[in-house]
């Protein structure tokens, strides 16, 4: 993501807490007036400001920060409802609920503030939205090639005009437009300020003469995957070259995987003592329900492309790979148990791997580990595929939350582009990100 749109994204969160303080402050000065308004804004400021901190994450969670959904459309209104919804749930349980330990019960003033919020933030919300999608683009574009890239940036543009682009012009037939020689006017008449080209053009000299010339006129020149990359937080592979790769995969964050390793042992064997009690209940369930062992290991790949046994509590039925492996249907399919749906449903079938963290096999976050036969056939039809096993695999990742399961080679390949953007872009930032996103998908059970 460039940094307009975490600008973007800052500037709306501001809005947001700003708005909460001042929907508090009006709250205690309706409800007790400037007599007294002192005493209790002090008395409420503490406890007030801990529920807005979770208030703010839950926002965050919902997806209420990311670009594309800032609309005045219907799904950003439901999904503005529903999460004030779970906000004001939120609230109540930590003021009168089993978590409640604040030494305040502002049952009216929970109520005037929940008003007064839901209707400014709305309203800010509303007029945020407006604002990105009639202000002038900050980025103006000169599109230059036509590939299925080029077509899915223009019009995932076209769609989403808040994010500040703006395609103003496109060459589609890239070297052969005939107006390619006279770049610097076109950019002039277009109010451009990006170039975007395809990487191969870098490398044609009389390409790299033309837009060179342009330079003087205040434009930026990125390439297409590099905007790809920051609109949708994948890598487009059709546009990627062997020295691409060279130029950004091979960067290690040696010092991240070494602070990493060991707290997430520390946290799996918390997790493990923690839920323990739930795991044999869990294993009990599946006995009694159905033949065959509560627990169903499998070969894996993972980093380096070492082998290793993943577990998981068995939500199939015992001989449901009697004739080999094969693309699970988790919306439809008769091999599962009817105690296995539920936990496939809550993911509590993922349990088990908390072991695979504690022998070092698997990560929390990373890419999810296939098996050595869908592997083997990835390697042949999908281009860079191997580049995924360069770092340890996870339980949940990047392209488990942005994209949906994997039945197909074309879906393979959709969550390659984001394997490799996580690969590229690996951070305890991101990592913690994916599990905030993680949470949100196990409470909706939706990508």
């Amino acid at each position: 993501m460039d940094s307009l749109s975490k600008l973007k994204q800052i500037i709306l969160a501001i809005g947001d807490v700003i708005i909460l303080y001042l929907a508090l402050t009006l709250t205690l000065w309706l409800r007790y007036g400037s007599l007294f308004y002192a005493k209790f804004f002090n008395q409420h400021i503490e406890p007030f400001t801990i529920v807005f901190i979770i208030w703010i994450a839950v926002y965050y969670i919902a997806g209420l920060y990311d670009l594309p959904l800032l609309k005045n459309n219907l799904e950003f209104k439901k999904k503005f409802g529903a999460t004030n919804l779970i906000n004001t749930a939120i609230a109540a349980l930590f003021f009168y609920g089993v978590l409640s330990y604040f030494s305040i019960s502002p049952r009216a003033n929970l109520a005037i503030f929940l008003s007064i919020f839901g209707t400014a933030d709305y309203l800010w919300r509303h007029f945020y939205n407006w604002l990105m999608a009639k202000t002038d683009p900050e980025s103006r574009l000169l599109l230059v090639g036509a590939n299925k890239t080029a077509e899915e940036i223009a019009d995932f543009l076209e769609k989403n005009p808040q994010l500040g682009y703006q395609t103003n012009y496109w060459m589609k037939e890239g070297l052969a437009d005939k107006e390619f020689a006279h770049l610097a006017q076109i950019i002039l008449a277009n109010r451009i300020n990006i170039i975007v080209i395809p990487a191969h053009l870098k490398k044609d000299s009389k390409a790299a003469k033309i837009i060179y010339q342009t330079l003087s006129l205040g434009v930026e020149v990125i390439d297409l995957a590099s905007l790809y990359e920051s609109l949708f937080q994948k890598v487009p592979l059709a546009e990627l070259e062997e020295v691409w790769f060279l130029e950004n995969i091979t960067k290690n964050h040696k010092i991240y995987e070494i602070i990493s390793g060991p707290l997430e042992f520390l946290l799996a064997f918390f997790l493990t003592i923690l839920l323990l009690p739930l795991a044999i209940l869990i294993a009990i369930l599946i006995k009694i329900t159905s033949p065959g062992s509560a627990f169903f290991t499998q070969r894996r790949i993972g980093k380096n492309n070492k082998e290793f046994t993943m577990w998981k509590f068995r939500t199939m039925r015992a001989d449901a790979e009697k004739d080999g492996p094969k693309w699970a249907n988790y919306h439809k399919d008769d091999r599962v148990t009817k105690i296995g749906k539920f936990l496939r449903w809550s993911h509590l079938d993922e349990l088990p791997q908390l072991y695979n963290i504690l022998r070092g096999e698997l990560s929390f976050v990373g890419p999810r580990p296939e098996q050595p036969e869908f592997v083997k056939k990835l390697r042949q039809e999908l281009p860079y595929y191997d580049l995924r096993h360069l770092t340890k695999p996870g339980i949940t990742g990047w392209a488990q939350i942005n994209y949906r399961y994997a039945a197909s080679t074309a879906d393979s390949y959709q969550k390659l582009q984001y394997d490799i953007y996580y690969i590229k872009n690996n951070s305890p930032l991101i990592d913690f990100l994916i599990i905030l996103k993680t949470i949100k998908f196990l409470i909706t059970n939706h990508s």
